[in-house]
């Protein structure tokens, strides 16, 4: 007799500890709420937007990897921790346009209006900035290549409106 009172406290146990499971289970399930995608990231990788116009467009956190932008319109826009490696924007308007921690690695700047623009915190290594305009641009704490700076130091000039630091500044010119 004492035996079946415990094999029927042990199955009790058992069910209340399954049923304890079950409730922890469907509580979790029932109160989870989905995770929300970022509804303003664009995804413009591997894309032919040559000459192609976002003057002025919030594309925060947008995603240009390998995109054939040559020639595109950036020029007011905020482009902060956007990624643009691998890209080619030769003569690109970057005029007052934000890049505060882009990724700009291995990107072709050759010729491009950066007139204005801050890059604070970017990573820009392996670009190229032949014959870009940067006076007024702000790279405070960019990681740029040292050729490259020295390059960028050679033609740095001017005041960023923003940011209120000189790009000779910002480079670490000396």
């Amino acid at each position: 007799m004492v035996y079946l009172t415990t094999i029927k406290n042990t199955i009790l146990r058992l069910l209340a500890l399954i049923l304890v499971l079950v409730m922890a289970w469907l509580w979790v399930l029932l109160s989870a709420t989905p995770a929300l995608a970022q509804t303003k990231t664009v995804n413009y990788t591997h894309t032919f937007l040559e000459n192609r116009d976002f003057s002025n467009t919030d594309l925060t956190g947008a995603v240009f990897a390998a995109a054939q932008m040559k020639g595109a319109n950036f020029q007011g826009s905020n482009l902060s921790n956007a990624i643009l490696s691998q890209g080619t924007l030769s003569n690109a308007n970057f005029a007052d346009a934000n890049l505060t921690n882009a990724l700009v690695d291995q990107v072709t700047l050759d010729g491009a209006d950066l007139t204005n623009a801050i890059f604070r915190q970017a990573t820009m290594v392996g670009t190229n900035f032949n014959d870009s305009a940067i006076a007024g641009a702000d790279f405070t704490d960019a990681i740029i290549d040292r050729y490259q700076l020295k390059q960028l130091c050679q033609r740095a000039s001017g005041v960023n409106p923003v940011t209120a630091v000189s790009t000779r500044e910002s480079l670490g010119c000396d």
